[in-house]
């Protein structure tokens, strides 16, 4: 192996070992931290920014005042018996997350090597080859980091480990063209049909994301269309054929997926000191999503199912 690809660093929130929702078999996931897009209803929004941050949980913390020594830019303070964290002065330097007995400050995001990555898929070497599983990218968006991430897919297919990458699409046509040759599965995020309405709930519109399918359907890639279930949002009858309709037109896409919305990122938006912007509570069961499967499955013969069913 190049040795140059093991110094590539990168930015990552987390490596997860034995996944079994992030491609065939069992993966170990990668989450790249920042994101293009903007998601109303996003599940890690920890992930978004591309810098480090600082998780406070207010619910651990016992307002013993630890952290108030340990915190070199003065953003820490109680008052009135409440804890409190100025975002302003906030450096995220995780000194008192490190001085915390009760694990109320988390610090996310941490900068690690492809050599470092390399070693923990070793160790999780024998699950993977016997599972037909390997490495999945996740984040986040991978393709923000192209060259950790350009870096890390070549190595782990040197290595001889299958890899996925979890992408929104919404990247440079220079960038996928790049990944691609080192992605055995694409898992290709199809959130909105209608453009008007994805610029509303993400911040950007689906074009490019539209045109980066399509190259990769004319490149010969193998894909699995992710599409998050919001309600509210995307569980219409226009999405739902627009989704149909993705499967029908690109050869590239061999199976949908649809992903049932769940409130885990209100608690993390929270914890970051802001609020989300889709404040749904409850989840949505896999149940709930039959009709909308039987609606896109009437419309196409691309096989499909409902994740965590």
């Amino acid at each position: 192996m190049k040795e140059n690809l093991k110094d590539v660093r990168g930015r990552i929130i987390n490596i997860q070992h034995f996944s079994t929702d992030d491609g065939p078999g069992i993966r170990t996931v990668v989450f790249f931290k920042g994101c293009p897009l903007d998601c109303a209803w996003c599940h890690n929004p920890e992930t978004k920014s591309g810098r480090e941050e600082l998780f406070f949980r207010v619910d651990r913390c016992r307002a013993c005042g630890a952290c108030l020594a340990a915190c070199p830019a003065n953003a820490r303070s109680i008052v009135g018996g409440a804890p409190s964290i100025d975002r302003a002065k906030c450096r995220a330097c995780g000194l008192c997350a490190e001085i915390c007995p009760f694990g109320a400050p988390e610090r996310v995001g941490r900068e690690v090597s492809v050599g470092e990555i390399l070693a923990e898929l070793e160790r999780d070497r024998v699950f993977l080859e016997r599972s037909g599983g390997g490495l999945t990218l996740s984040g986040g968006e991978p393709t923000a980091q192209p060259s950790f991430a350009s870096a890390l897919l070549s190595a782990a297919r040197e290595a001889g480990l299958h890899t996925c990458l979890e992408s929104c699409g919404f990247c440079s046509r220079e960038t996928l063209a790049r990944l691609l040759p080192d992605v055995d599965l694409f898992l290709y995020d199809w959130k909105i049909t209608d453009e008007r309405e994805h610029i509303r709930y993400t911040g950007v519109s689906n074009r490019q994301i539209a045109e980066n399918l399509a190259f990769l359907s004319d490149s010969g890639a193998r894909v699995i269309l992710r599409c998050p279930m919001i309600p509210d949002v995307n569980i219409n009858e226009d999405h739902l054929s627009g989704i149909a309709r993705l499967a029908r037109e690109m050869s590239a896409v061999e199976a949908i997926e649809l992903m049932p919305y769940h409130p885990m990122g209100i608690g993390k938006s929270g914890a970051l000191g802001t609020r989300a912007a889709y404040d749904r509570a409850e989840f949505l069961e896999a149940d709930e999503l039959t009709e909308a499967l039987d609606f896109i499955r009437d419309r196409t013969d691309t096989p499909i199912r409902i994740s965590g069913k």
